[in-house]
């Protein structure tokens, strides 16, 4: 990740000083072209806002355009999903490539100073994003639902599914023992863990992402076949040792049920120098979908509280 530092300052310093006139569009990036929107027209430091996955998408942001009235939200597809490119080169599916791109579309979108919000994975490129590049015109940083550490989540989950029923525990531990997890059986009981503890909300239509769609691949190259078994390149992926150098004002937010669990996040905020946590209660690891007015509010007072930089 070091390696990085001299190209995103050089970066930075090329960076124009205000949004383009156009909102919504493609960037050229490291392996091909990723979709951006802008929305908002208010005159605070922008919000740039990273989606989960990897090989999510950026229309689970919806919520986030009623912060638009107070400074603009950017979202974009990271690259080979949603509505961007998608090349099918797989070394293309590194962190490091991704924090290049995170870095691109800042430069391009003439982005110089940014409220930085992930979620999930989201919040893992921007923890690395900061920490690489000592956080150069971040004005604060929002990790929603974080993965820091590939350990501490699979700690999680595996504390989550002792809270399963014993039938559906059991289902899960038996397949994955005989190696049968492609079974109905199986992907049944994975689906309860998902209900209880990623989206106690069912998952709504949402208009905006008509078009749009995951990457699997992407996924289960880069963290595995599910969200509790990681087989893929984040295996090892942790940040928590470096939590510490975080210097802007950070929130870490999470669900009352998330799988990044609110236990979790309470050990983050204690390593990072002034720190704020908001739990959502009745959210799980979708805040947007599940509880989008409550996370906004927490979203909103924080930034609020944010001083001018």
């Amino acid at each position: 990740m070091a390696r990085l530092i001299p190209v995103v300052a050089a970066l930075l310093l090329l960076a124009p000083g205000a949004l383009p006139a156009g909102r919504e569009g493609f960037v050229n990036v490291p392996g091909g072209p990723v979709w951006y929107r802008i929305t908002g027209d208010g005159k605070g430091i922008p919000i740039l806002a990273l989606h989960g996955g990897p090989g999510g998408m950026s229309c689970h942001f919806e919520p986030l355009a009623a912060l638009g009235s107070t400074r603009p939200v950017v979202v974009y597809d990271q690259l080979g999903s949603g509505r961007s490119g998608r090349p099918t080169g797989t070394d293309l599916w590194t962190v490091e490539r991704f924090v290049e791109e995170l870095d691109v579309v800042r430069r391009e979108l003439g982005l110089k100073q940014v409220h930085l919000l992930g979620h999930s994975w989201g919040a893992a490129l921007a923890a690395e994003y900061v920490l690489s590049t000592a956080g150069r015109g971040v004005a604060s940083l929002i990790l929603a639902s974080p993965l820091l550490s590939a350990k501490d989540w699979l700690k999680d989950a595996r504390e989550l599914r002792r809270q399963l029923p014993p039938a559906v525990a059991e289902a899960l531990d038996r397949h994955e023992r005989e190696g049968t997890t492609h079974l109905p059986e199986y992907r049944e009981a994975e689906r309860e863990y998902y209900r209880r503890f990623v989206h106690r909300t069912p998952p709504r239509r949402i208009a905006d992402c008509a078009g749009s769609e995951p990457n699997w691949e992407i996924y289960e190259q880069m963290w595995g076949p599910s969200e509790f078994r990681a087989t893929g390149s984040l295996r090892s992926f942790d940040v928590t040792p470096r939590l510490a150098s975080l210097r802007m004002p950070v929130l870490l937010i999470v669900g009352q049920y998330d799988e990044a669990r609110p236990e979790t996040a309470a050990r983050y905020r204690e390593r990072i120098p002034g720190a704020r946590l908001a739990v959502i209660p009745d959210a799980a690891h979708s805040l947007f979908g599940d509880a989008p007015n409550a996370t906004l509010r927490a979203i909103r007072s924080f930034l609020e509280g944010v001083p001018p930089r």
